[in-house]
C-alpha cells in the first residue's frame, strides 16, 4: 500500500543586516550562479534533514558580465562582480544539483555593515552609476 504524505519547509528570514525598511518594496529579480558562491559563507547546502539549501540573505552580489548571472561581490574581480549590484534580500532556496538560483536583489537602502554574511569593506566599493545605492552603517566587517 502506498501512502502519500506532504511536508513543508520553513526558513526564517534572517535580515539582521537590514537597518531600515527603505528599499525593501522595490527589489529586482536576479539569477545567481551558485558555482561562484562559497559553501557556509554564502549558502547552506541541502541535507537529509533540510531538503532545500539556501543562499543567505544579505550576501553582497555583482553581475557577471559574460553570463548576466550574479555572483558574490568581489572588489578584486575582473568579470563584473567588482561592481556591487546589491545584496540578496531574502534567503534564496534551491534543491540539490541546482546551479542557477532565482533571488531578490536589494539594491538601495541602508544596511548594518557588521551583519553582512562574509563581510564587506565599504571603503573598497567604487561608485558606479549602474551599481547599488546602499548606505553602510557601523564598523567595517571584512
Amino acid at each position: 500500500m502506498i501512502q502519500p504524505y506532504t511536508t513543508s519547509v520553513t526558513v526564517t528570514a534572517d535580515r539582521d543586516w537590514l537597518a531600515s525598511r527603505h528599499g525593501t518594496d522595490s527589489t529586482e529579480t536576479v539569477t545567481l550562479d551558485l558555482s561562484k558562491f562559497a559553501k557556509t559563507t554564502h549558502y547552506v547546502e541541502p541535507s537529509a534533514g533540510q531538503p532545500h539549501g539556501y543562499v543567505r540573505s544579505g550576501v553582497p552580489i555583482g553581475r557577471i558580465t559574460a553570463s548576466g548571472l550574479y555572483g558574490p561581490y568581489d572588489p578584486a574581480a575582473k568579470d563584473g562582480r567588482e561592481v556591487l549590484a546589491g545584496l540578496v534580500y531574502a534567503e534564496a532556496a534551491f534543491t540539490p544539483g541546482t546551479t542557477k538560483v532565482p533571488a531578490a536583489l536589494f539594491w538601495h537602502g541602508t544596511v548594518k555593515t557588521t551583519k553582512i554574511p562574509g563581510g564587506i569593506d565599504p571603503a573598497k566599493i567604487v561608485f558606479n552609476p549602474s551599481g547599488a545605492q546602499i548606505r553602510f552603517l557601523g564598523a567595517v566587517s571584512a
